[in-house]
């Protein structure tokens, strides 16, 4: 069981994220918890890896989250599995584009799925979950309980 302040410490990088990432492997799903302005910042990390010119390179990674558990990543083709979301930077920076898209206000309270748009083959589903703009990304973190 994590101390209080361990507890603190993964409470206080989530809401520093402003989101929270998640893995269900029964349900074979990627969950991506958070506000509009949260998920929007989801899509500007994808956004700032997809632009960045060391990333073209297959294999290369960025992890997020307080326990790095979710990675972005460069692969041959667009794809979400147990370890990461990977593709060709230019699918990835697509996808960041579908994401800011797809998150608005008037999707509040509900789930958009995005392996159809970005890698329908995948065998992982990648949600996002969007709330209202009072969500604490802490929240939705069972080890911050």
């Amino acid at each position: 069981m994590a101390s209080d302040a361990a507890k603190e410490s993964t409470r206080k990088a989530w809401r520093e994220l402003g989101f929270f990432c998640g893995k269900n492997d029964a349900a074979k799903e990627w969950r991506i918890v958070g506000s509009v302005t949260g998920l929007r910042k989801f899509a500007a990390e994808i956004r700032a890896y997809g632009s960045n010119p060391a990333n073209d390179r297959l294999s290369e990674y960025a992890q997020f989250g307080p326990a790095m558990n979710l990675e972005i990543g460069t692969s041959h083709q667009p794809e979400i599995t147990e370890q990461w979301i990977g593709g060709p930077v230019a699918d990835l920076l697509r996808l960041a584009t579908f994401i800011e898209r797809s998150v608005q206000a008037n999707v509040v309270g509900k789930s958009v799925a995005l392996r159809s748009n970005f890698s329908p083959m995948a065998p992982y589903e990648l949600i996002l979950d969007v709330r209202d703009d009072a969500f604490d990304p802490a929240s939705a973190d069972p080890t911050c309980q």
